[in-house]
């Protein structure tokens, strides 16, 4: 058994003293790679922030905290070299982008030098293909969201309808022309060829809403959709289709599948509380949502059909933003801050039902709402290595580095 001491430094380095039940419990290796005075996070957890090589892992710095961005705020774009001190270079600079998400700021799936993000140019939302090595960019002329993962294409919903409906998700600076209409035809989600430019709208809003409700039509007041994301194979994509009630607070939502060209869309969870989820392969899906089997757990949804599988339901206990690791054998996940105001951010090992703690990080109280720092843990190609967003050390957000050879490895 460790002592005292050892436990306490430990602790400290994962940002709360360990309680006292907890003293045999042995926390992987952790450090910062990011540092002040200015703030640094990559954003959401279903994004690649490493490179192939697992060297160079992407952030993105700003100077404030605490408050809504404006239409003038523009952030720094940067890549972090884990195998030299963890040197910063700024790489690029952004005026779209979100708390929770940023910019986008993604690695091209398989590219060793390419990289997207989100900006704003002449009024629109674009995005920027960047070269980190040459240095060269491409102007692309839409946001994206989701890249499928031969690199070639993106999906993405409105930022400006985000901005209004779901505040920490959309994007300042382009007024949503459409704010008055509760489903309208003529935003809703678009597709991108990465290569030329071309760009077209694969469903409207007005569409998904007219989709039957198996819980009953409701008394909607707006219609919004978001979180995209491509299958492993890239032959199918998931969405949320979200809705305010009149009358009632928070909103409800609906899991859609659905081909990359709009076509053949499912519902895969209709029962009005799908939160985060993600592919485990081509025809799987795992999420944190309300089944009338087990209630609120994470369940293992197969693809255009019925069949629903609870997952760890005395384990995994409560939400957080769920990926699997290489193999499929371990599940990174994390939780939301407790009632200490700690995160948990964990592993779970789907063979032996068990999981083992990352560390246990303090989120002071001002982090809240629209400004709140998730963990949002991501992991590296080669399986060894995770990140988070946390603002435990005490200068605000900043990025950690978390090494997990000694559980996953």
């Amino acid at each position: 058994m460790p002592s005292t001491d050892s436990l306490t430094r430990r602790s400290l380095l994962a940002g709360t003293l360990l309680p006292l039940c907890a003293t045999d419990e042995a926390l992987p290796p952790v450090r910062p790679i990011t540092r002040g005075p200015r703030f640094h996070w990559f954003g959401y957890y279903d994004k690649l922030q490493f490179d192939p090589s697992s060297r160079y892992a992407l952030g993105m710095e700003v100077e404030f905290e605490h408050r809504s961005p404006r239409a003038d705020d523009e952030i720094r774009v940067g890549m972090i070299d884990v195998e030299d001190g963890d040197r910063w270079t700024e790489i690029g600079r952004s005026k779209a982008w979100c708390w929770q998400q940023g910019c986008m700021l993604q690695w091209l799936p398989g590219s060793k030098t390419g990289v997207i993000y989100n900006d704003r140019e002449d009024g629109q939302f674009v995005s920027r293909v960047l070269n980190v090595k040459t240095g060269k960019s491409r102007r692309l002329p839409g946001a994206i969201y989701a890249v499928s993962p031969d690199g070639e294409w993106a999906v993405t919903p409105d930022f400006s309808r985000l901005a209004d409906t779901r505040p920490g998700y959309g994007y300042a600076g382009v007024p949503d022309p459409n704010k008055d209409i509760a489903a309208p035809e003529k935003t809703g989600i678009w597709r991108m060829n990465l290569k030329t430019g071309k760009r077209e709208m694969i469903l409207s809003l007005a569409q998904v809403a007219a989709v039957p409700y198996r819980e009953g039509k409701p008394n909607a007041t707006r219609h919004w959709l978001n979180h995209l994301l491509f299958s492993t194979d890239g032959k199918r994509f998931l969405f949320l289709h979200r809705w305010s009630t009149a009358g009632k607070s928070g909103f409800s939502t609906r899991m859609f599948s659905a081909r990359p060209d709009g076509t053949d869309l499912y519902v895969l969870d209709p029962h009005g509380q799908t939160s985060h989820f993600i592919w485990r392969d081509p025809r799987h899906v795992m999420a944190w949502a309300f089944h009338p089997s087990h209630g609120n757990k994470f369940y293992l949804y197969e693809d255009k059909t019925e069949n629903v599988q609870v997952m760890a339901p005395e384990v995994m206990i409560v939400n957080g933003h769920n990926t699997y690791l290489p193999g499929n054998r371990w599940v990174l996940n994390d939780t939301y801050p407790d009632k200490n105001r700690m995160q948990h951010p964990y592993l779970y090992d789907t063979r032996t039902n068990r999981r083992a703690a990352l560390g246990h990080f303090l989120s002071p109280p001002e982090y809240i709402g629209e400004w709140r720092c998730d963990n949002h843990p991501r992991f590296s190609p080669n399986g060894r290595l995770v990140t988070i967003d946390s603002p435990h050390g005490g200068n605000g957000r900043q990025i950690y580095l978390i090494d997990i050879k000694g559980i996953a490895g």
